[in-house]
């Protein structure tokens, strides 16, 4: 739990508070301080003084497991060693190398006896894809890091106790307007745990919804169910099975008590709905199988819940019936079914103005917009804004699998779209609280509104798709490391670098190991104990203004599938020595998971101002089974890179703006301040948004 804290809001949760400074307490507290420095962070003034009024002894005892979280933050925790030992210096030309390994191989009787007369295959070749010398050889062959200025600082705030901590956390994300990555919604299963007693007045989303009905199932609590999917959720999570319901669950066996309270949930959702059953009736015959309802006589709407499933009663779900009415060309028909479900709508909007609904349309979607989340307003927002580009249209999963399609929609009339974007510019402003005094970073202001956090696997720096970020130093290096789980695993980190209209491509790989600005560090091919390759790119001498780091899996294990499996990037000045990886250089660093076989977790991009900026994709492309390579994708890649780049995502200078038309600041008033990171001069009380609580600015 503590672990979580720190990696999630970088604050360091202290229960006891010492009655006055020891010097025991001040030497461990300022050896800890040094201790982080060395990898990219430091404690806040306020930190420093709670610690060095605690015993010496619990100072270090806390500095230990603080240490290990923040290297885990920032990938530290792992030796991190390079194929080539002097990388980036003296790294062979590609022909070089690989006509050197074939000639040791000739000359080795024992090698040579196993080459086939006819077939050469260069990765089997002796003393490849493995590493050749040891860690302690690698810091051996590099001078330590020069630092500088410019090194990233991470300052960890003092947080209040464990459990106030935990319960802010938990409260944070149990109420998020939009839904949660996967390791997110862990933590908060694990939070729900701790906090059972906290109950969060609103949970919006399905997912955590379930998540907090788990609590409530096992204290007997009523649950928080509108719809019967809430409980077929809560039962697949409750199996140990997959709460959203993509996959099909082996649901388990439920006590007497627990099956009285799912059919009583399922009792309180009105007959209207129970056409939700037919998404999925499979996994609903088989809960009825657990459940037993008909031992349940006082519970008569959930027994036709698992008659609907059976096929015993008809009954038509509410998509298909709009669905139908659009078919038939009755769009009014289908705008009076959908004026009851505002969000189904404002989904549907764009669909119903082609659809020639006319003014009727727009005087719905008016209405609706005053009822629907503000999340389906900012997404409808950010949708709109889009349409009068002619771009392809990207489409991702919750896993984060991308693909493009060619925008065949027919326009929509500019006088009606500018209509809607003003409807819902005033409707989104008006659900905003007044800010107070507001205050906002200018870095911050290109940051995408997380809409939807599946697709963002937690980490350090890590920011919404579609944001944008600087790029600072002259040398910029993106490194991954992984290491296999059951079977050898090899990855390839690999670039595809682009002219300005995404043509004439060149790579760096391991097929391709350098160029005028660009360096690979050498293939490795297995990683029983782990292993790391890196890209070290010299943006100064760059000519091609598109780089795209990408991890391909050329064979084994899925990133999901891996024990340990992590991307990120580092940047420094050109004549800063160090290890291939120094911490304290890491600007990005997250887990890679989802099914597809290509990451494409961002792009770098040199803008007319010749500036540099990463702009977040969080892409998996569906590759092949086995042997990715970036020459073999970058069609695929250049297409899905472009759809990104080109859409104009919402941003939190949207937001920002409309903060600032109800501002009514006042001396002795409130402040909020919305950032990167929160500076130390705050007044007490200040609202606070940083990446970490960015959903908290999505209005309900």
């Amino acid at each position: 739990m503590e672990d979580l804290i720190i990696a999630r809001r970088l604050r360091v949760p202290i229960d006891s508070a010492g009655d006055e400074t020891s010097e025991w307490g001040q030497a461990a507290a300022r050896q800890l301080d040094a201790a982080l420095l060395s990898v990219g962070f430091a404690c806040s003034p306020a930190l420093l003084d709670r610690l060095a009024r605690l015993p010496g002894a619990q100072v270090i005892d806390l500095g230990v497991r603080v240490l290990a979280a923040v290297r885990r933050l920032v990938g530290d925790h792992v030796e991190h060693n390079a194929y080539f030992v002097d990388f980036p210096r003296n790294v062979p030309d590609t022909l070089e190398f690989w006509a050197g390994l074939l000639c040791e191989a000739m000359l080795d009787p024992v090698a040579a006896a196993r080459l086939q007369p006819g077939v050469l295959n260069l990765l089997t070749l002796p003393r490849y894809g493995g590493y050749q010398h040891t860690y302690a050889d690698l810091l051996a062959a590099h001078a330590e890091l020069v630092p500088l200025a410019k090194d990233r600082v991470t300052v960890l705030e003092l947080g209040g106790s464990l459990r106030d901590e935990a319960r802010e956390l938990y409260l944070s994300l149990a109420g998020s307007e939009v839904p949660l990555a996967a390791e997110d919604l862990a933590a908060l299963r694990e939070l729900a745990a701790f906090c059972s007693e906290d109950q969060p007045e609103r949970v919006p989303v399905r997912e955590n919804r379930a998540v907090v009905n788990e609590v409530r199932l096992a204290a007997g609590r009523p649950l928080l169910v509108d719809t019967v999917t809430d409980v077929l959720r809560l039962a697949a999570l409750c199996s140990g099975g997959d709460v959203t319901l993509a996959t099909p669950t082996r649901l388990r066996s439920f006590r007497r008590a627990e099956r009285r309270v799912l059919l009583a949930a399922l009792d309180t959702v009105p007959a209207a709905k129970h056409g939700d059953v037919l998404r999925h009736r499979e996994q609903w015959k088989r809960l009825g199988e657990r459940l037993h309802p008909h031992e349940y006589p006082q519970f008569p709407r959930a027994a036709q819940v698992f008659e609907v499933a059976r096929g015993v009663r008809e009954a038509s779900s509410f998509d298909s019936r709009v669905e139908a009415a659009l078919a038939a060309g009755r769009t009014e028909e289908a705008v009076s079914l959908l004026e009851h479900t505002p969000g189904a709508l404002l989904r549907r909007l764009d669909h119903l103005m082609r659809a020639g609904g006319g003014s009727a349309v727009l005087e719905a979607a008016e209405k609706a917009a005053a009822h629907a989340s503000g999340r389906v307003l900012l997404s409808l927002r950010e949708h709109l804004q889009n349409r009068l580009a002619l771009v392809d249209r990207v489409f991702t999963n919750r896993y984060g699998r991308a693909w493009t399609a060619a925008d065949t929609r027919a326009p929509l009339k500019e006088d009606a779209l500018n209509r809607v974007l003003a409807i819902l510019d005033e409707e989104i402003g008006r659900r905003l609280p007044d800010p107070g005094e507001l205050i906002v970073d200018p870095a911050v202001l290109d940051v995408a509104l997380p809409l939807s956090g599946k697709a963002v696997a937690p980490g350090l720096g890590m920011l919404p798709r579609g944001s944008l970020s600087p790029v600072e130093g002259e040398l910029l290096r993106f490194f991954v490391h992984w290491r296999q789980r059951e079977q050898r695993t090899d990855y390839d980190l690999s670039a595809l670098m682009l002219d300005a209209d995404y043509d004439n491509p060149a790579h760096i790989s391991w097929t391709s190991y350098a160029n005028d600005f660009a360096t690979y560090s050498g293939d490795l091919t297995e990683a029983p104990d782990g292993a790391s390759e890196f890209i070290d790119v010299r943006l100064s001498r760059a000519t091609k203004p598109i780089i795209i780091p990408q991890v391909d899996i050329y064979a084994g294990e899925r990133f999901d599938e891996a024990a340990e499996a992590f991307f990120g990037y580092m940047t420094r000045d050109a004549a800063q020595e160090g290890r291939p990886f120094e911490p304290r250089t890491v600007r990005m660093k997250s887990d890679l998971r989802g099914s597809g076989r290509i990451a494409l977790p961002l792009v770098f991009l040199r803008g007319d101002d010749d500036a540099w900026r990463a702009k977040w994709l969080h892409l998996y492309a569906s590759g092949h089974p086995s042997f990715n390579q970036v020459e073999g994708n970058r069609v695929t890649t250049s297409l899905l890179v472009r759809s990104i780049v080109e859409r104009d995502y919402l941003r939190v200078g949207y937001l920002a703006d409309l903060l600032r038309a109800r501002s009514s600041a006042s001396t002795g008033g409130h402040v909020t301040y919305i950032g990167l990171e929160a500076p130390a001069d705050l007044p007490d009380g200040a609202r606070i948004y940083t990446p970490a609580t960015l959903h908290e600015l999505i209005p309900a």
